[in-house]
């Protein structure tokens, strides 16, 4: 045994040292590889960024009641009574007398995109004033200032801002609604960044939509409130709504659009993969009919093929986790944190996010670099491994 790892030691070593003379072979091999690693980490950081956008949004002791039924808060709505209702269940979080609770619409308006100028469903929430304490932990207003209640004022989210045609003093215009932007603010790079704020009792008469909300969002005094909470609204008579975690509803609006994006880098990479592997095969190929001396030198030694099968596919990896490598370094300098917007199929809203070039996905890149080596390595290692030492010797 250790015979045979002294050997396999030996052969490999050999074999890794004279990548360089056959650097132009290599090169290529290593060159596909990064190409597919390249590609296949930065569609899925799309993915990754959009899910890691719409989850951030959340926080435990913050809740959504909605119309029962509604799968989000296009197809919700909840009444004026039925708001203030629910602002009078146990568990709420309360100033003095006052909850913590933001009854709220959610309409899109048609804005530009401000690199290509085509329009874009971008989303407009109508807010009350208890809306900043609920969500004090994540808003912060980063230039200009809180909107007035009362006013045509508004404050956008800070990856709207970049994206949309929505500047500090503008105005967004949609229909009869005319309001002027006086603040960006940040949430932490959620969801809520997207979105546009104003006065809920203004757009409620833009819109005509009376004295009507879609979902009330509300602080609970703890998170251990929830139970309870719950099921005082969806045992009381007077009222027809669910209950859910921010975040969980949230996390339910990503699944969609990351199932599609990761379906989709799956699929590319695979094929993509496919070519590089090719490469890699005949790399090795050409790396194995350039060793034949030195292969047949070994064993005529008595060197074993399991250690010449080893050394030829250690290589190939070797190849493969350069490639990997440089690939996923490249992804990450190129992709992390790139800004763009996309469609939620879930509420048809435009939602902005960053690329995220996570190390899962770097180690992700990584395997799938070493699975193609490990694939392109196999059949040339096999070859090398069977190799006639009297026909090695002939080819000399």
């Amino acid at each position: 045994m250790l015979r045979w790892i002294a050997q396999t030691l030996a052969v490999t070593a050999l074999s890794v040292r004279t990548i360089p003379e056959r650097l132009a072979s290599s090169v290529v091999a290593m060159v596909g590889i990064a190409g597919v690693v390249i590609v296949f980490v930065a569609v899925l950081s799309i993915g990754e960024g959009f899910r890691a956008a719409m989850t951030t949004a959340g926080a435990p002791d913050r809740v959504l009641v909605m119309r029962s039924g509604a799968d989000s808060e296009m197809t919700s709505g909840i009444g004026g009574p039925e708001a203030d209702l629910i602002k009078q269940a146990p568990g709420l979080l309360r100033d003095g007398n006052r909850p913590i609770a933001s009854a709220e619409l959610y309409v899109l308006v048609d804005l530009n995109k401000r690199s290509t100028r085509t329009p874009a469903n971008v989303p407009l929430r109508g807010i009350e004033p208890a809306a900043l304490q609920v969500r004090d932990d994540d808003i912060k207003i980063v230039e200009g200032r809180m909107f007035a209640f009362g006013t045509n004022e508004a404050i956008v989210g800070r990856a709207s801002n970049r994206q949309f045609s929505v500047d500090l003093g503008s105005e967004v215009r949609s229909g009869e609604l005319t309001l002027k932007v006086v603040g960006i603010f940040t949430a932490d790079g959620s969801v809520a960044e997207s979105e546009i704020w104003a006065d809920g009792r203004l757009l409620q008469g833009v819109y005509r939509r009376g004295n009507s909300y879609q979902l009330v969002l509300a602080r609970l005094d703890s998170p251990a409130s929830f139970d309870n909470f719950k099921n005082w609204l969806t045992t009381n008579p007077q009222l027809n709504v669910q209950v859910r975690h921010e975040s969980e509803y949230y996390a339910a609006q990503s699944t969609t659009m990351t199932s599609l994006i990761q379906g989709v880098g799956y699929t590319i990479a695979a094929l993509m993969g496919i070519g590089a592997v090719f490469g890699a095969i005949l790399t090795m190929y050409t790396a194995v009919a350039s060793r034949t001396r030195e292969i047949a030198t070994l064993r005529a030694l008595g060197f074993n093929t399991t250690s010449v099968l080893v050394s030829v596919l250690t290589e190939s990896l070797a190849l493969a986790a350069i490639g990997g490598l440089a690939g996923g370094t490249l992804a990450y300098f190129a992709f992390n944190g790139y800004q763009t917007s996309t469609m939620n199929f879930q509420t048809f809203s435009q939602v902005a996010f960053a690329f995220a070039v996570t190390p899962a996905l770097l180690l992700q890149g990584l395997s799938y670099a070493l699975m193609m080596g490990l694939v392109g390595g196999l059949l040339p290692a096999v070859r090398a491994a069977r190799l006639p030492i009297s026909a090695a010797l002939r080819e000399l």
